[in-house]
């Protein structure tokens, strides 16, 4: 019996292990030191400078006024912290969840997508606590490159408006592209100008980092590298700068983005009720009105956050349930100060990675450098031109086209194009919500097809004893929705035999039965009787076999080749099975009325199946 203390040492590491499960940040912090806190200093900073335009820009894209983006960008920065499990990720706004947001507040007020931010915290908080972080696995690649390229799309196509100085108010993709193109003769010539510039600008900043500088400039490198990353907030603050000057001598040509509340937002409860056109709507009601989006928009959060996550775990695994429950905090508590739905931004995340961030403390200084900016810098947002903004967004979202999957794709597996499309198509057309449900669903009936129409073949086999049978192998599982299938198969290969054949089904394959499927081959096996052809089952695996005992079926099932050969010997002597090694082969064409049924003779040289193991022996005990 193992001693009290060791029981207390055992219960000590289960604490201890839990806790740095739990809150990483109690792994981390015995470690840490003045170089990693340098690394973390600089590295917040930086994403700090990236993340402030970027608030301001997709405020404007969720359709709510720019001090919402920055009330979003600093409570996930200090969660993270604290629960956080990944050292590269940052918390805050992202164009997606902002077009999400966006969808769901249109002819409605602010107050939805605070109400939306809380209840996607308690979505997440729900899942992580029963563990169903499972259900991201069901959004398959495919679907996800054809969600977010046409996100991408959407997004970069509304931003037209602001780009171009047009106003007019649009639902829908669909609808914003119509009203661009007939809009465009009332375009403004100078945010027009500035915004083309603004891209161009931005590209080519991006691109400046790429530079293939000498090894021994790394100063110039660095300095290369930093003035590449804080591309939008240079070109932000060139464009306010010349917008100020601009409005302090004349008039400023460009659309502005107007007044910023000032100072930090109220702590306050998440508004569980609302007033919309002058009546009083309820918290149900609310709940009503964002419908599939309550559900939709914390798994599109976990996904994307999960996603950078694995991308920067250099080989790690990752604890999907502690990002859900990282990320329920950060929403719960940030709609508490007036905050729209977060998750992790790749774009930040690979700023901070490229920063050399040495641990999760680096998202302190970007949450403070966020609290300074509302504080300090909020009267100064209002000369930002609404151009240079749309302009930051178009830049960050064209590059998550993925277009480059579809040739992989193509040569891997054609089949995985058809969710990628479809998501894609359905997203533009109606929405991104349904688009993706869309494609889950489509992506679900094809991973199930196989299962309705398993993969069937069928040959004769002459045995050593000069039995025949007929070998029916199934390359799938047997379940439901393939039964009929199966049994239709067989009887027509069944019926195709001279004579009494047995049919034998190979189970190797198979990895798992219901109880429809074994009351299916219950009533096949009797049929087959009736017309005098036995049915087994070959070698099934325990899970399967259990399936089909418990069910009550009268199938008799062998274990091996050796055990097939016995039991075809006992039915022979009940049967009388025609040996025919001489008789012409029968065509088979007419069983070929599906594509996946093929009889295959075996050729009479050839070894006999499944009986390879069972000759040797048989040799062996011939030489002694």
């Amino acid at each position: 019996m193992a001693s009290p203390s060791k029981h207390r040492m055992k219960r000590q590491s289960w604490y201890i292990r839990l806790m740095h499960k739990r809150l990483p940040i109690t792994k981390w912090l015995p470690e840490y030191n003045s170089q990693k806190a340098l690394a973390d200093v600089i590295a917040g900073i930086t994403v700090g400078l990236t993340v402030i335009p970027q608030a301001l820009a997709y405020a404007t894209l969720a359709g709510l006024p720019p001090q919402y983006g920055l009330y979003s960008s600093f409570v996930g920065c200090f969660m993270y912290i604290v629960l956080g499990s990944c050292k590269d990720i940052t918390l805050g706004p992202t164009a997606l969840l902002a077009l999400m947001t966006y969808e769901q507040i249109q002819g409605r007020n602010f107050d939805y997508a605070v109400l939306l931010c809380f209840l996607t915290g308690i979505v997440q908080l729900i899942m992580g606590l029963l563990h169903l972080g499972v259900l991201i696995d069901f959004i398959s690649v495919p679907v996800t490159v054809g969600f977010t390229s046409a996100t991408s799309v959407i997004i970069a196509v509304s931003q037209l408006k602001g780009l171009l100085g047009l106003q007019f108010k649009s639902r829908g993709f669909i609808d914003t592209v119509k009203k661009v193109i007939v809009n465009i003769p009332n375009a403004k010539l100078a945010d027009s100008l500035l915004g083309l510039t603004c891209i161009v600008i931005l590209l080519l900043m991006r691109k400046i980092k790429d530079l293939d500088l000498p090894p021994h400039r790394r100063g110039l490198k660095r300095a290369v590298w930093l003035f590449s990353t804080s591309r939008n907030a240079i070109v932000v603050l060139v464009c306010s700068i010349m917008a100020f000057i601009w409005e302090n001598n004349s008039e400023s040509p460009f659309k502005l983005t107007g007044t910023v509340k000032e100072g930090l937002p109220p702590l306050s409860l998440p508004p569980f009720g609302t007033m919309v056109d002058g009546r009083n709507v309820t918290l149900l009601e609310m709940c009503a009105d964002l419908g599939s989006s309550i559900v939709l928009v914390p798994i599109i959060g976990v996904l994307g956050n999960v996603a950078i996550a694995k991308a920067f775990a250099s080989g790690e695994s990752v604890d999907a349930t502690q990002e859900l429950i990282t990320l329920s905090f950060a929403n719960i508590l940030g709609s508490f100060l007036s905050a729209m739905p977060i998750t992790g931004s790749f774009s930040r995340s690979a700023v901070n990675h490229a920063s050399g961030v040495a641990t999760q403390f680096g998202s302190l200084y970007t949450g403070i450098l966020v609290l300074l900016a509302l504080s300090l810098l909020t009267p100064y947002f209002y000369f930002i031109p609404k151009a240079s903004l749309a302009a930051v967004i178009i830049c960050a979202v064209i590059f998550m086209i993925e277009y480059e999957v579809v040739k992989p794709m193509w040569r891997s597996r054609r089949a995985d194009l058809v969710p990628a499309f479809a998501t894609f198509a359905l997203c533009l057309v109606v929405g991104v919500e349904l688009g993706i449900v869309a494609g889950v669903l489509l992506n679900v009936i094809l991973l199930l097809y196989p299962s309705a129409r398993p993969q069937l073949e069928a040959e004769i086999v002459t045995n050593h004893y000069g039995l025949n049978y007929l070998l029916i192998t199934v390359g799938n599982s047997l379940y439901f929705p393939g039964v009929e299938y199966i049994r239709q198969y067989v009887t027509r290969a069944a019926s195709k035999q001279s004579g009494n054949v047995p049919v034998v089904i190979d189970c190797r394959y198979v990895l798992g039965a219901d109880f429809t499927a074994a009351k299916g081959l219950c009533a096949l096996s009797n049929s087959l009787s009736a017309r005098g052809q036995p049915l087994l089952l070959l070698s099934p695996r325990a899970s399967v076999a259990s399936v089909f005992s418990g069910a009550g079926s009268s199938v008799l099932v062998v274990l091996n080749a050796n055990e097939l050969d016995v039991t075809l010997q006992e039915l022979t002597g009940q049967i009388a099975l025609p040996v025919i090694p001489d008789e012409p082969k029968r065509p088979y064409t007419s069983l070929k009325q599906d594509e996946s049924l093929e009889v295959i003779v075996a050729d009479e040289n050839a070894s006999p199946l499944l009986t390879t193991v069972y000759r040797k022996k048989i040799s062996e005990v011939d030489d002694t």
